[in-house]
């Protein structure tokens, strides 16, 4: 085999590997979030419901934490298998940044980890608290480094090459905040949180489902589908938001990556927005293309006569495979769209008194349910995919940063993960799906007395009152 043919089966063999790990740790940080939130509702309120829920989702978190940290591992195994050259000329950047995230934010996650699923006896309800807002704490650290080490590879910055070829720091300052850092790091945060709730929102949409004939509603299930299309209502507006900065962001940094995006081959002053059509790489040209005339200009540059580049500005081998990201990124936006159409329509359902009357939109929440983690994974296609031909955008292609290694070794190793993780990594899945088919009451912890039970000083209590009114409306 030829060596493109390894550098190919390379890249294949970590895409598979990083699909199968980021779904996890995105639906970590936001359930962990959640279970904070729940756990300090508890305090102020002792309302049972609360802690039935904390004790129901605790469990799949502590599933779901598990399997991103295996996941994790193997793919920091292939920096010096398939990527050595890679890790060589960026270890002095990267490697530093990846050892901040695990002292800081792995070691955080872990110490609380277990007060936090077991210590609740042992510690007393104040301190379980205190680490149930570690977890959530380590969880978005750990987004930070990394994110801060994926948008250094997007837009590096703070650095300069030594005589071996290695990048080396000259400003830690601006290599952790470069120039897209900000906006992926909301992007990917506000991800997460959309991410869970819909999982949330599935899960108790799925009860209010099967309840709908007991003489007794399910508050478990009710409680968290509201708080989930609340978050859903909020939090879908902000993203669609952050996205769009983003955006504009990526065009100034890496412009022929939107022109791939939007499906742009020529330079056009009054660009459309292509809604879909056919990229023809072939022939530099989107087939049966539909589109609405200036607004891509309009979106990208807030002015409907805005010039926006064409893919035909760089020569063919600098550009990102066209197809993939064009239609990555539409399944990115089709999903966020219809998650701005969930939350609206839950909060008219709300208005109308008719939240947990509704099995439509029950229904609607329940498809919706694995759908994050679909839009999380174009979104990475999106921004990973139109990155190339770089590792190290403009700097260090992908071709140079693979190690010399056979393409039969890469492909025997990339089958035995198929198919190691399928069987592992779909049993835990499963597993999963059958804790959510439990209803929350099924959680049965021993629980104090029905009494309020306040943490003064850990988290403000305006929050938790929002929160808790979210819950019960």
């Amino acid at each position: 085999m030829h060596e493109l043919d390894a550098t190919l089966l390379a890249r294949i063999q970590f895409a598979f590997t990083i699909s199968a790990h980021i779904v996890f740790p995105v639906f970590s940080i936001g359930l962990a979030s959640y279970l904070a939130v729940l756990n300090g509702l508890w305090l102020k309120t002792g309302k049972p419901v609360y802690r039935t829920l904390f004790d129901y989702w605790k469990n799949i978190f502590a599933i779901a934490f598990g399997m991103g940290v295996v996941s994790g591992i193997v793919m920091s195994y292939q920096f010096g298998t398939n990527w050595s050259v890679f890790a060589d000329k960026t270890g002095p950047v990267l490697g530093p940044l990846m050892g901040y995230e695990v002292l800081s934010a792995f070691f955080l996650e872990a110490g609380f980890l277990g007060i936090m699923l077991f210590g609740l006896k042992r510690v007393g309800a104040g301190l379980h608290f205190f680490a149930t807002l570690m977890v959530a704490l380590g969880t978005f650290m750990s987004a930070f480094w990394i994110l801060s080490v994926n948008s250094w590879m997007q837009t590096p910055a703070g650095y300069a090459i030594n005589d071996a070829g290695q990048f080396i720091v000259t400003d830690w300052w601006a290599v952790i905040f470069n120039a897209s850092f900000p906006y992926r790091m909301a992007h990917m945060v506000l991800a997460a949180y959309l991410t869970t709730a819909f999982v949330v929102g599935s899960v108790g949409a799925y009860h209010l489902l099967r309840s709908r004939d007991r003489p007794e509603p399910l508050q478990g299930a009710r409680v968290m589908f509201s708080m989930a299309m609340w978050m859903a209502a909020l939090v879908a507006p902000l993203q669609i938001v952050a996205g769009d900065l983003h955006g504009l962001n990526t065009l100034v940094h890496q412009p022929r990556k939107i022109a791939a995006m939007e499906g742009h081959y020529e330079t056009e002053a009054g660009a459309p927005l292509i809604l879909f059509g056919l990229p023809n790489d072939a022939e530099e040209r989107i087939d049966y293309a539909l589109g609405i005339p200036k607004l891509g200009s309009l979106i990208l540059t807030h002015d409907t006569n805005g010039t926006l580049q064409g893919l035909k500005e760089w020569p063919r081998a600098e550009r990102p495979p066209v197809a993939i990201v064009f239609w990555s990124f539409r399944i990115m936006v089709a999903i966020g769209l219809a998650m701005l159409g969930i939350g609206l329509w839950s909060v008219l359902q709300r208005a109308r008194g008719r939240l947990y009357q509704s099995p439509r939109l029950h229904r609607a929440a329940l498809l919706m349910g694995p759908a994050g983690f679909v839009a999380v994974l174009a979104g990475w296609i999106t921004t990973e995919v139109g990155r190339q031909p770089y590792t190290v955008y403009g700097l260090l292609t992908t071709a140079d940063s693979v190690s010399s290694i056979a393409a039969p070794a890469v492909a025997s190793s990339l089958i035995a993960f198929i198919v190691v993780y399928f069987l592992l990594f779909g049993a835990g899945t499963v597993y999963i799906l059958r804790q959510m088919r439990l209803a929350p009451e099924t959680a049965t912890p021993d629980l104090p007395p029905d009494q309020p039970i306040r943490a003064a000083g850990i988290m403000p209590a305006p929050v938790l009152a929002v929160a808790d009114k979210a819950g019960r409306a």
